[in-house]
């Protein structure tokens, strides 16, 4: 398997790549910036991307799309439910943060729940995780996750960001991050890795959840 993660951009969103060592098929996930280091991290890497795909359509995940798009030819994936951010989301930032940013990249898939993305012998599911943004996904493997920012080491994503929710994100937790074995890595969109068991033993957010479900069994 190959898989790296690494930060890039002014608020350091991670940007990962993963995929299978034997065809050397990637996924580019989360590109939100500094284009240049992540395709020179596919040159180190000898890796093949065959497509984008993003866990949502915040600035600091989609800088780098399009520049990554043009440089490797590859399409460009995200949840169909992300359309109004990418629309308005840069105009939203400048007014929030004072940023000028470029248009939002345009799809050329949108994703929905239940999608299986192969890359090479290997796969990740799409897992709609609305609640930080409404078309928020993790991307589910074998004994994985890219949580986006659905889950943090320790906390969770914004709920106070236009079309964000706190009851929904923490309902998107418990439904879809909850149900996966302890040990399976968690991959955020910010931060640290960190593994299902200890958010569930730690994260001041999720320890509720945990409670919450024995008391209904």
């Amino acid at each position: 398997m190959i898989l790296e993660g690494f930060p890039v951009g002014p608020v350091g969103a991670n940007c990962f790549i993963f995929g299978d060592d034997a065809t050397h098929e990637v996924f580019v996930i989360d590109p939100g910036d500094e284009p240049d280091r992540i395709l020179d991290t596919l040159r180190r890497l000898g890796a093949r991307p065959i497509a984008i795909v993003n866990t949502h359509g915040h600035f600091d995940h989609i800088q780098g799309v399009d520049a990554v798009r043009r440089a490797t030819g590859v399409p460009f994936w995200i949840h169909e439910a992300e359309q109004e951010v990418l629309t308005s989301g840069p105009a939203r930032a400048g007014q929030m943060f004072g940023l000028e940013l470029e248009p939002s990249p345009i799809p050329d898939r949108w994703l929905k729940d239940g999608d299986r993305l192969a890359v090479g012998g290997l796969s990740l599911t799409v897992r709609h995780t609305p609640g930080h943004s409404p078309g928020g996904v993790c991307l589910v493997g074998d004994g994985l996750a890219f949580v986006g920012d659905t889950l943090f080491a320790g906390s969770i994503g914004r709920s106070d960001l236009p079309g964000a929710d706190l009851e929904t994100l923490l309902t998107s937790i418990t439904r879809v991050l909850l149900p996966l074995a302890d040990e399976s890595v968690c991959y955020p969109g910010h931060g640290p890795e960190t593994t299902i068991g200890r958010e569930k033993r730690t994260n001041p957010f999720v320890v509720p959840l945990v409670r919450a479900q024995r008391r209904k069994e």
